[in-house]
């Protein structure tokens, strides 16, 4: 029973344009995080003198608020997936989950 509906599931082709559509915005946002982070470590490797710059008068320089960017950017991208995956692809899993086992 159990591999019989396996097998329905994966002949579904609103189970196959899920998996399309997930893999897609997964990749790309994964795309944009390693953007995001590996470009602030070639930032540190060939940049040092720019992230020692003081940002003011003070003693803070552009190496902080830059790498605070990069943590807040992994919150908001881990956000907007789990969003997405909400409501979108739960739905669509839901969908398919009824329509296969009717």
């Amino acid at each position: 029973m159990h591999d019989d509906l396996v097998q329905k599931i994966k002949g579904d082709p609103s189970y196959h344009q899920l998996v399309k559509v997930r893999s897609r915005f997964g990749w790309a946002l994964t795309g944009l995080m390693m953007l995001v982070y590996y470009g602030y470590i070639l930032l540190i490797a060939f940049n040092k003198e720019f992230l020692a710059t003081k940002t003011g008068a003070g003693v803070m320089t552009w190496g902080m608020p830059i790498g605070l960017f990069v943590i807040v950017f992994t919150v908001l991208v881990t956000g907007i997936y789990v969003r997405r995956a909400n409501k979108q692809f739960d739905d669509l899993s839901n969908a398919i989950q009824a329509r296969v086992q009717a």
